[in-house]
């Protein structure tokens, strides 16, 4: 690595947390005044904007046909997401699960892991098959938004008016928007020095593009997530640390996996180690977070420590079969003989657990 690129890294590094800093005290505040929710803002405009550097990654490699690095960065993005971010994020601090992430946005979550990979299915997703998942993220936004003003305005009906929240004028809603849009720009500017750092050591070691796509890149450019969302939780704005995960997953599948699709001349060739490996781990991944959120709708520190353990053992499988070093085969039996039925049992186990203990609660009225 030359010096140059090495400076770039560290400038990257040091622009990702200020970017995050800027992005959640903007975001919070904008919440707030235009009577949205945390959460919602989390879903919405935190989770969009630090996925803009997938965005700009996938559809700049579907247009020059690069289909392989375009796919591998939107699964191992969200592979990345929820294993490593949400893993670190509990680690710092245990993390607070709303009642409608796990009701509503989860459930989304897998319901368009899912869709993505039965479009995967024939071998390419096409672009009428980007049309359908991009048309999925404008109705869910617009649903989101419109719910949470919608909640808001219910519950300042029933607030007497001397407890109502001071109105910012158009000054503060300006320097809110300006906060937004530096740190946006920085989360930008930033993971963009870092991915090129990555790229550079990741081509000099000879691997392929799926994998540089599924480790690298998708790391990289999840780099602002992992700054928001780990700041945010240090900062108490945990609907935010774990709405930015679940909404930025969602983002990638349907709007950032829709439009590559579209923007892609023949649409998104699927190779073969991705539909029977990388979706169905993106979907494992996905329906894992139901029985984790469901208990006391709390992340506790040992459910991170479990995701980040299992983002351990994906990515070295990864260099593994790259590799094809000679430690593969043990690798694969330990996790299918020991590893992979544990944690299916401690799954099955919370999921139980959650189900009595939600049955057990007294019925409201």
């Amino acid at each position: 690595m030359s010096t140059l690129t090495l400076v770039l890294f560290l400038v990257g590094f040091v622009a990702l947390i200020g970017g995050a800093e800027l992005l959640v005290q903007g975001a919070s505040r904008i919440a707030a005044a235009a009577g949205i929710s945390p959460l919602v803002i989390g879903l919405t405009v935190v989770a969009f904007g630090t996925s803009a550097p997938e965005l700009a990654v996938t559809t700049s490699s579907a247009w020059s046909g690069q289909a392989a690095l375009a796919l591998g960065n939107v699964v191992g993005s969200n592979v990345f997401n929820v294993l490593f971010i949400l893993g670190l994020s509990a680690l710092v601090t245990p993390l607070v699960v709303s009642a409608q992430l796990v009701r509503l946005d989860v459930p989304l979550m897998i319901g368009a892991s899912i869709l993505a990979w039965l479009f995967a299915l024939d071998g390419t997703i096409g672009r009428w098959d980007g049309l359908v998942l991009f048309a999925g993220i404008v109705i869910y936004v617009v649903y989101l938004v419109r719910k949470s003003r919608a909640e808001e305005r219910a519950a300042a009906a029933g607030r007497p008016a001397e407890e109502a929240p001071p109105r910012r004028g158009t000054r503060g809603l300006l320097v809110d928007l300006a906060f937004m849009a530096a740190g946006l720009g920085l989360l930008v500017l930033g993971s963009g020095w870092l991915v090129d750092g990555a790229v550079a050591i990741a081509r000099s070691l000879g691997l392929s593009e799926v994998v540089i796509g599924l480790t690298l890149i998708a790391g990289g450019t999840s780099l602002p997530e992992v700054a928001t969302s780990v700041l945010a939780s240090i900062r108490g704005q945990r609907d935010i640390a774990v709405g930015n995960v679940v909404g930025s997953n969602l983002f990638n599948l349907l709007s950032v996996l829709g439009l590559g699709a579209v923007v892609s001349p023949a649409g998104l060739p699927v190779p073969e180690s991705m539909i029977g490996f990388d979706l169905p781990v993106m979907l494992a991944v996905a329906v894992a977070c139901l029985p984790i959120f469901f208990t006391d709708h709390l992340i506790a520190r040992w459910e991170g420590a479990l995701f980040l353990g299992y983002y351990a053992a994906y990515t070295l499988f990864l260099v593994l079969a790259a590799t094809e070093h000679d430690a593969l085969p043990l690798f694969n039996s330990v996790m299918l003989l020991f590893v992979l039925p544990l944690t299916a049992v401690t799954l099955v186990l919370l999921g139980i657990r959650a189900w009595r203990v939600q049955r057990g609660k007294p019925r409201p009225g």
